[in-house]
């Protein structure tokens, strides 16, 4: 079945219109034909079944036929992505967005080589969001991931999320498996943590007055194994991780 985005504010009433990129794609892409049935997310948790009624030139009207609620993981959690070169994190977006992501910061590191210029935030923040919107689309997820505007470290660490247990990738010695800040948070408090964050560093990793800002404000460096990983593997490989821990046992 074809699904397809509306924000939530319009998706209360018995019928719906799918308007703009959405239209288009199911007028001229995939060719929905009168009494078809296709899904419809919100990005907050409804899924709302459908059947196609009035096709428009540039719109497309449909029938709501069963509204389902999905309810959020039992833990939120967020990346903390350095911005990497060229369109990699597109890439990143959409498989945070498959694996569960509640909120993606990009972070204008001091080694990221893609500089994102004050006039093209706007443009850049809209395409971003865009991906984590056809990425659940893809996927089936309910919920779409908030995708924010881009910090510097400096900037995050000045106001920093509460967060049950912050981490962050990090190739110094210090650094240890990710299993074992799990178990610790476990004996300590009796019960998985509910929020996690993770860190990720450009091409060349953080800076090591970065790391430590990361680290002042809380996140505790964890190893991704003996092998020096691509920026756009690091951050898969970290969220499966830890989906794995969160969701075990």
């Amino acid at each position: 079945m074809h699904r397809f985005y509306l924000p939530p504010a319009h998706c209360h009433g018995p019928t719906l219109e799918l308007t703009g990129r959405e239209a288009h794609h199911a007028l001229h892409v995939l060719r929905v034909r009168r009494g078809e049935r296709v899904t419809v997310l919100d990005g907050e948790g409804q899924q709302l079944e459908c059947e196609v009624q009035e096709r428009a030139r540039d719109s497309l009207g449909l029938k709501v036929v069963e509204r389902r609620s999905v309810a959020r993981l039992p833990y939120q959690l967020t990346l903390l992505q350095a911005i990497p070169k060229g369109k990699l994190l597109e890439s990143i977006i959409q498989k945070a967005a498959e694996l569960g992501v509640s909120r993606i910061v990009p972070l204008a590191a001091e080694r990221t080589v893609t500089k994102v210029d004050a006039g093209e935030e706007s443009q850049k923040l809209a395409k971003w969001r865009m991906i984590a919107v056809e990425a659940i689309k893809q996927c089936g997820c309910a919920w779409l991931p908030r995708v924010e505007s881009s910090v510097t470290v400096s900037q995050f660490v000045l106001h920093p999320p509460s967060t049950d247990l912050p981490l962050v990738g990090s190739l110094r010695s210090n650094s240890r498996h990710p299993r074992q800040y799990f178990e610790d948070f476990e004996r300590s408090h009796g019960t998985k943590p509910k929020s996690v964050s993770v860190a990720i560093g450009p091409e060349g990793d953080f800076t090591d007055e970065e790391l430590s800002l990361l680290q002042s404000a809380g996140a505790l460096p964890i190893n991704l194994g003996p092998l020096v990983l691509r920026v756009e593997t690091a951050a898969v490989y970290c969220l499966s991780i830890i989906n794995y821990e969160l969701q075990s046992g």
